[in-house]
């Protein structure tokens, strides 16, 4: 964007995803006519709104970019209307009984804190916009909006501990960070349309246990079989090409499982990113001669799939507000955040608990997998001794 973007445009939009300022109708206008033009050096024909309806899915409407010139022709168009709302029925998809039907028209309203990219076919390119999905009436129809609320949320009281301890000078915004661990199994693929409970469900319904499974703990970091390790490596390039920063790759517990995980990055960004990592990996897997599985729990008996979310406070400025650094004890503002969170988690845990309940997931908690079936905090010795002292 700097490189493509007037220096005053650019200001502009970088208050808007830095700091909440009001979009510009005239930035928004430059922003869709740069976008249009970089989209089509790369050979887009189309863009679309790319959302997160209450499916646990993406979803997305492809538009071309072009439109009548006046003289029976057409030319390539991307207005900034087009960039910053979108209209898709909204009718079809999960409401919680927010609207009757005849209220079920939704907007998609674009997202400039998370990077558009470049969708890439067979045949094809699309220009894919990140946006948030809502009601006529404004009621939010997708998981962005929550989590950007919860963030805004956030933001506003960490500024005000901050404050009180002298340290919020240049601190715009306080936001969370998340590094989540995608595990995955990849079964053959020939052998996977043989199962129909697999194909409809994504799990086994009956079966014998092999008479191996995991164990003798060998798969666990394990060498990584080469045909795996081609689809690993072609996964990742792909997504390097759509900005997605993934990091680690290994062998998991169960045979046949495997993880991936991206590098720290801003909880609503890397919300995205794993919406992409996952089609992804869907995609990738067939030309490998294989299916790749994201249920909880695809196999009775062995590991499931978990999704670990490390999690995080920094503000603007680079700093970790959950990290102890040395002096632990004495570090108030550390030890103020911590037992914020912890407070949190103790008060809120019914909210936690349904956030990340479903019933595949419900198949996969328990037994010894990580994390247990309750929810729980472990603070490790020094933090624990440290926290007792304070309440003696």
């Amino acid at each position: 964007m700097r490189q493509r973007l007037p220096k005053d445009v650019f200001k502009s939009l970088m208050r808007t995803i830095d700091l909440g300022e009001p979009l510009d109708p005239h930035v928004a206008g430059v922003v869709a006519a740069t976008m249009k033009d970089w989209a089509i050096e790369h050979g887009a024909t189309h863009f679309t709104h790319w959302f997160q309806p209450l499916t646990g899915l993406t979803a997305e409407k492809h538009d071309s970019l072009i439109a009548p010139d006046g003289a029976g022709g057409v030319m390539f168009n991307f207005s900034g209307s087009d960039l910053v709302q979108g209209e898709p029925d909204a009718s079809s998809f999960p409401s919680g009984g927010l609207r009757a039907t005849f209220e079920a028209r939704g907007y998609t309203a674009w997202d400039p804190t998370s990077p558009a990219w470049l969708m890439r076919g067979e045949n094809n390119v699309t220009l894919c916009i990140p946006t948030a999905f809502v009601s006529w009436t404004g009621e939010a129809l997708d998981t962005k909006i929550p989590l950007l609320r919860s963030m805004e949320a956030i933001s506003a009281q960490a500024k005000r501990i901050l404050k009180v301890f002298g340290t919020d000078e240049g601190v715009a915004r306080v936001f969370t960070t998340v590094g989540p661990e995608q595990e995955y199994f990849l079964v053959d693929r020939e052998l996977y349309f043989e199962r129909p409970d697999l194909l409809t469900c994504e799990r086994t319904l009956f079966g014998a246990k092999p008479p191996k499974d995991q164990q003798l703990e060998d798969h666990y970091f394990g060498t990584i079989p080469p045909r795996v390790l081609a689809f690993m490596s072609e996964v990742e390039r792909e997504l390097y090409r759509v900005g997605v920063p993934v990091k680690t790759r290994h062998n998991e517990v169960a045979p046949g499982q495997y993880e991936i995980a991206p590098l720290f990055e801003e909880s609503h960004i890397a919300s995205d990113h794993q919406m992409v990592l996952m089609e992804t990996i869907k995609r990738v897997a067939p030309r490998y001669g294989l299916q790749a599985l994201l249920h909880e729990k695809p196999f009775a008996g062995v590991n499931g799939s978990g999704k670990h979310n490390n999690w995080s406070l920094a503000t603007d400025t680079g700093v970790n507000l959950l990290d102890p650094q040395d002096e632990t004890h004495t570090n108030m503002q550390f030890l103020v955040f911590l037992c914020a969170v912890i407070r949190a988690v103790d008060l809120h845990a019914d909210l936690l608990r349904s956030a990340i309940t479903s019933a595949a997931n419900e198949h996969r908690l328990g037994a010894n997998e990580a994390p247990p079936a309750i929810i729980s905090i472990f603070l490790g010795s020094m933090l624990s001794d440290i926290l007792e002292q304070v309440e003696r």
